[in-house]
C-alpha cells in the first residue's frame, strides 16, 4: 500500500499527539505532518515534495488561526483542490457555516474518546478520494454530533 500524507494543524501538543496515534494504528502507512499553528502549515505545504491528501485545520491557533489557514491555502493555485477538513471543540452552526464559505468538506467537532477519534479517521483514511464526500455524509448520518459535512 502507498504511503498517504496528512497535515494536521492544531496548537494543543495532546490533541496532536492523540491524533496522530490514532492514524498510526489506523494505518502505518499514513503519515501526518503537524503544525502548531496556520503559519507553520502553510510553511509545512511549501516544504513538503508531495501535497497531503488532506488538511485538518482546528480553528482557535495563535499566530494564524484555522480560518486564515483555510482562505489561505483556498486562494493559493497550488492547494486549492486539496480537501480541507476544519476541527474544534465547538460545535456552534456559525462556525459550520463559515467553514464551509471558505471551501472546507467537512466539520469535525473533536471527541474526547480515543476510540470514537480512531473510528472517525477510519472511514475518512480508508475513502480519500472521489468516495469521501459520500463517506462523511454517511458519517454524519451515524456520528451528528462529531461529522457535518458541508
Amino acid at each position: 500500500m502507498d504511503t498517504r500524507i496528512f497535515l494536521l494543524a492544531d496548537d494543543d501538543m495532546d490533541d496532536r499527539d492523540m491524533f496522530c496515534e490514532a492514524l498510526e494504528e489506523i494505518d502505518k502507512n499514513i503519515f501526518c505532518h503537524t503544525a502548531e499553528n496556520g503559519r507553520d502549515a502553510l510553511s509545512l505545504l511549501n516544504k513538503l515534495p508531495i501535497h497531503p491528501q488532506l488538511i485538518f485545520l482546528d480553528i482557535n491557533m495563535p499566530v494564524l488561526n484555522g480560518w486564515q489557514c483555510l482562505e489561505k491555502i483556498k486562494n493559493e493555485g497550488q492547494y486549492d483542490t486539496i480537501p480541507v477538513i476544519i476541527i474544534s471543540t465547538s460545535s456552534h452552526q456559525r462556525e459550520m457555516d463559515i467553514a464551509k464559505k471558505l471551501g472546507a468538506i467537512c466539520y469535525f467537532t473533536k471527541p474526547h474518546d480515543f476510540d470514537a477519534l480512531k473510528d472517525i479517521l477510519h472511514a475518512i483514511a480508508s475513502n480519500i478520494g472521489p468516495g469521501l464526500i459520500s463517506t462523511l455524509k454517511n458519517l454524519e448520518t451515524h456520528k451528528p454530533e462529531y461529522i457535518r459535512a458541508l
